[in-house]
This record gives C-alpha cells, sequence and structure tokens, in this order.
C-alpha cells in the first residue's frame, strides 16, 4: 500500500445535535412534547422571523411537566417519530 491508500482506522465521533424548549404537552407515557423557538433571517429581505417546531422526547421517569424548560440531545430512534432523549431540566438547581 501507498502511504496515501492508508485505511482510515480512526472512528469518527458522530456529533449529536442539542437543543433547549418548553414542554408543551406531557399528556403520553415516557414521552414529552417540546416546543423550540429559533429566530431566523430571510434571505432577501434581511428580516427576523420566528419559526418553531415540536419535538418528541423520551422521558423515561415521567419527571417533567408542562411549562417546564428542559434540554435534549439526539439518540437512536426509540419510535415512528421519538428521536431525542431528555438531558436535564433547566428550571433545576
Amino acid at each position: 500500500m501507498k502511504n496515501n491508500q492508508k485505511k482510515n482506522t480512526d472512528k469518527k465521533k458522530k456529533i449529536s445535535r442539542a437543543f433547549t424548549g418548553l414542554v408543551v404537552s406531557d399528556k403520553m407515557d415516557k414521552t414529552i412534547v417540546v416546543r423550540v423557538n429559533r429566530t431566523k433571517i430571510h434571505a432577501r429581505y434581511h428580516k427576523r422571523y420566528h419559526v418553531s417546531k415540536n419535538y418528541k422526547v423520551h422521558d423515561p421517569a415521567n419527571r417533567f411537566k408542562t411549562g417546564e424548560t428542559v434540554k435534549f440531545i439526539e439518540c437512536r430512534p426509540m419510535s415512528k417519530e421519538k428521536r431525542w432523549r431528555v438531558v436535564r431540566g433547566l428550571n433545576e438547581d
């Protein structure tokens, strides 16, 4: 093998995405719905506007209730729409 054709044996670590949002529903078992608000800038008019998206997040202990702020990260798929898990609540000390 030539030097420039070495096999890459180093495993690359996947960068997991993390978001912070407000719990808008806790009616499901072990699942909460979290709304994440973002501010975007229009490409042509350079005006700021708000976009929100809801994520279904795994909460195994049913700890978080509606109105709390939580941080969650990406994980393996747990169901059809649930690909996130709670890391911690931000209202806690």
